[in-house]
């Protein structure tokens, strides 16, 4: 019985969804949350912001689930939505500022623990810093191209803009990130 769900092809869980099956939906959510939680790992600073991301593309996807057109595979419907999410998230961010300062941490009787994984290369840190600059479309369309590895298309696809368009976001935001590079040095 399990093997026979698991072949069952993603157009047809969908159906089964709507149709009222929640365990149809449980399994969409347990075949692809993976390809979820590594498009939006790349955009949250840690596990629990990783976690609320991917939830809310969960939910919305079960809601949104009858505007699901069938024109194309139900994963890219899905990389979409989180795309927007992560959109969204990286908006929020930077409309709520950096965070915490450190000072208000170590005032609240935060504990710093010994560092898990050794400090990361200069350039890379200095790399980190500039990305936390860009605005989140320019941060977007370099995370999808250059650490994500898309393709335009793709991108557009994800997106909903043209490939033209984000060939121009790309080459505005490779300068952007360079000048902020050059700054830096």
């Amino acid at each position: 019985m399990v093997l026979a769900e698991s072949l069952t092809p993603d157009e047809q869980l969908v159906e089964e969804t709507l149709a009222g099956n929640d365990r149809a939906f449980a399994e969409l959510t347990c075949r692809h949350k993976g390809r979820v939680f590594a498009v939006a790992a790349r955009f949250a600073r840690n596990k629990a912001e990783l976690e609320d991301i991917c939830q809310e593309v969960f939910v919305q996807a079960f809601f949104k689930l009858r505007q699901f057109r069938r024109d194309s595979p139900f994963t890219h419907w899905l990389l979409r939505i989180t795309t927007y999410k992560c959109y969204d998230y990286l908006r929020r961010r930077r409309r709520d500022g950096a965070g915490i300062s450190v000072e208000a941490m170590l005032e609240s009787g935060y504990e710093p623990s010994a560092p898990e994984h050794p400090a990361p290369h200069p350039d890379l840190e200095r790399l980190y810093a500039a990305m936390a600059q860009l605005s989140p479309k320019e941060r977007l369309v370099i995370t999808l191209l250059e650490l994500e590895e898309r393709s335009l298309q793709e991108i557009a696809d994800l997106t909903g803009w043209s490939v033209s368009n984000v060939k121009v976001r790309a080459f505005r935001a490779r300068a952007a990130l360079r000048k902020l590079m050059e700054k830096r040095e």
